[in-house]
Formats: structure tokens, sequence, C-alpha cells
């Protein structure tokens, strides 16, 4: 178990952090790692596991043996003296296989539970990382918002020696200062977000809310995508588990047909005689053995016929539930890839509109030199500015978290 967790934990993080630096992808790959060990929800499928597991022991066993005890309060006489006392020992046996059958049956419920686990671990993993990917964002936008205030610091700067010279109003610093209180206010309600999505990352990772996560920074998007192999996709663990579900029906059958079959039991009775005290003869006061051997047969096997009727109409439901979950999947995963190429899409634009918004923000600047600055326009440029930066730092992370989900389903 523990090589198939490694192999699929390297497997995930190597995609879903293919184009990050090495260093961080390091640090994102060990916090996965600890979430691994300590998520009491993985935890937990284990030990439905290993508890499903150990039912295989529990029905490796034969019916219990019966013993019986009689004493004649009245005492039958037969040629030998009179009987006293009766004791019984008999043991029943399966028919030949149904014993197997039943270890099959719940080995192959055991092995449904495996694929909980699997599953498990993959959702975890993904959630690691796009909680990683929002903290990321969160941080990037901090300090776009305090780059922009201290931009907007020097503006107020400007128009403090423009308004000595009469090139500006007292408005157009108010204005400015009223910018930058509105973005103190953002900045200051992002950080409040980040603690509680750090929170959230901390109890995935199951340790104490507030230790502090560094995350990566200058996170970008990669010039080409990692090839997408749709194919995988009819072998994920969600699909897989109905598959053993489905085997497991049918083992459930098997059993069903062996669990009809008659019964044999073997018994013995001893049976207690007291020697005839008027009489001399060889066999006076000799005990009665009697070996015997029964067989029962299910003559009324309705009931096993109902289960036969069951098991297929489980097999039907459970081929119905995959085709759905398969289509679920394949919907999500269509989703997912549509939405990475809007992402690249829009960061593409945002790039484009950030440099054209740099050039306007120089014109202006410059404009400054000749007295004939507007601050309406600074201000305008500004908040153009900053909308493009956060936008292209919601594209860089749409673009992370749904490769976190594409790394779901495909890999």
């Amino acid at each position: 178990m523990k090589q198939i967790k490694s192999y699929i934990k390297t497997v995930f993080i190597f995609c879903s952090i293919f184009f990050v630096l090495k260093g961080n992808a390091q640090q994102l790959d060990s916090l996965i790692d600890i979430a691994l060990t300590n998520n009491p929800e993985i935890q937990k499928f284990e030990l439905q596991y290993k508890r499903a597991s150990e039912q295989v022991n529990e029905v490796n066993n034969t019916p219990n043996t019966a013993f019986a005890v009689g004493y004649f309060v009245s005492e039958p006489e037969t040629r030998t003296g009179a009987q006293k006392f009766k004791i019984s020992a008999n043991q029943m046996l399966p028919w030949f296989g149904t014993i197997t059958s039943r270890e099959k049956y719940v080995s192959s419920l055991a092995e449904s539970k495996y694929e909980d686990i699997v599953i498990a671990k993959r959702k975890l993993m993904s959630s690691v990382s796009q909680s990683y990917y929002n903290l990321y964002a969160n941080e990037a936008k901090q300090e776009v918002l305090r780059k922009n205030i201290k931009l907007l610091e020097t503006y107020e700067t400007l128009a403090l020696t423009s308004v000595e010279v009469g090139k500006a109003s007292a408005v157009d610093v108010l204005r400015l200062q009223m910018r930058q209180n509105e973005m103190q206010q953002l900045k200051d309600v992002l950080k409040q977000q980040f603690l509680a999505e750090q929170t959230n990352f901390n109890n995935l990772l199951n340790r104490a809310n507030d230790v502090t996560v560094n995350v990566i920074e200058g996170l970008t998007i990669p010039s080409e995508d990692f090839e997408i192999n749709s194919e995988k996709l009819a072998l994920h663990p969600e699909l897989l588990k109905y598959d053993k579900l489905y085997l497991s029906v049918e083992q459930s059958e098997l059993l069903n047909q062996k669990e009809s079959s008659p019964m044999i039991g073997f018994g013995l009775d001893y049976i207690n005689v007291e020697k005839r005290p008027d009489m001399d003869f060889s066999d006076n006061g000799k005990d009665i053995l009697m070996p015997m051997v029964s067989l029962t047969v299910p003559i009324f096997n309705k009931k096993y016929k109902s289960q036969t009727k069951q098991n297929e109409l489980q097999e039907r439901e459970i081929l119905a539930q995959k085709q759905e979950r398969l289509n679920t999947l394949e919907t999500v995963l269509d989703k997912a890839i549509k939405d990475r190429i809007s992402s690249r899409i829009s960061y593409s634009t945002q790039t484009k509109n950030l440099k054209q918004a740099k050039d306007a923000e120089n014109i202006v600047i410059k404009s400054y030199e000749t007295g004939t600055i507007d601050f309406n326009d600074v201000l305008d440029i500004q908040e153009l500015q900053l909308k493009f930066q956060i936008n292209q730092i919601e594209s860089v992370k749409t673009y992370y978290v749904q490769t976190t989900i594409i790394n779901y389903l495909t890999q």
C-alpha cells in the first residue's frame, strides 16, 4: 500500500507543478506528504479497509459443534439394562467450496474498500494543491495592492506639489487619499481571507490552524501544456470501484448458490446403560455408541431464488451507476480543459492590457513635466492597472486549479 501511495503522490505532484521552480515544488510535495500521513479521513478509510480484510478470518469457519446431555427421568429398560443418561455431539459441514466462496466474497468487498483509500488520497492531494494556489493568489493580490498603495503615495506627493504651485486642487489630493483608503481596505480584507484559507489548508494537513504557510512567488502560466491522456479516465479509481463492486456481487451469487446446497452432518450418541443385577450375561450393562450422518436439504428454496434475483438487479444498478459517474467525470474533465484554455487566453489578454496601461501611465507622468497632469486620468489608469493585475493573478490561479482537477481525473 505504501508503494502505491508513493507512486500516486509522485505522479500527481509532478503533473501539478510541472512548471513550478524546483525548490517550491519540493515544498508542495512535502506538504502533500504530510496531509497523506496525518489526514484523519485517509486514516478512517485505511482502518475500514483493514477491518474489511480481517473479516476474511471471520467467515473462514464451520458451524458450531452441538453438544447435548440428557438424563432419563423415567429409565427405559432394555435387554442389557436400564438407560441412565445420554450424551450427543453433532457437527454440520457446509457443502464443498462454500467456505472458499465466503472468503472470496468478503475479499472482494475489501478490495472495493481499498479503492475508497485511493480515491480519498487523490481528492486530498487535489484539495491541498487547490488550497495552496488559493493562498498564492491571495498573497499575490495583497502584494499588488501594496505596490499600488505605494504608487498612489507617490502620486499624492506630486499632487501636493501641484497644489502649492496652483496646478492642482485639494480635491485631487483627497481623491488620491480616498483611493488609498479603498485599497488598504481591500488589502485588509484579503489578509483575513488568507488566514481563513490558511486554516482550511492546515486542517487538510491535520495540524494547528495558526501554522504559517509560505507559498510560491511569481507563479506564471507555462508556454505549453502537458499532454492530457483522456483515455485514462476509464481507469479512474471512482470507476474501478464500480468494477470491484460488480465483482463482489458476482461472488455473492456464487456464495448464494453454494449456500443453497445441502449441508452434511456427522454426529455421535453415547447412552449409558446400567447393569441388570438379577442377570449375568456377556452384554449386561453394555453402553450404547451410535454414530450418525445427517443431511439438510433446502427444499423450500424461495429465499435463494430471491437472492439471485436481487443480485441480478444489483449488477444492473452498478452498471448504471458506473455509466452515470463516467458521464459526470467526462463533463468535469472537459470543463476543466476548457477553463484552463480560457485562463491562458485571459492571461494573455491581461498581459497586453497591462502593458498598454503602463504606457498610458508613462504618458501621464511625462505630462507632469509640462504642468498638464490630470489626476483624474491618473486614478483611472491606476484603477485599470489594478484590475488587469488582479485578473492576471486570477488567470494564473485558475490555470493551476484546473490543472489539479485534470490530474485528479487522468493520472
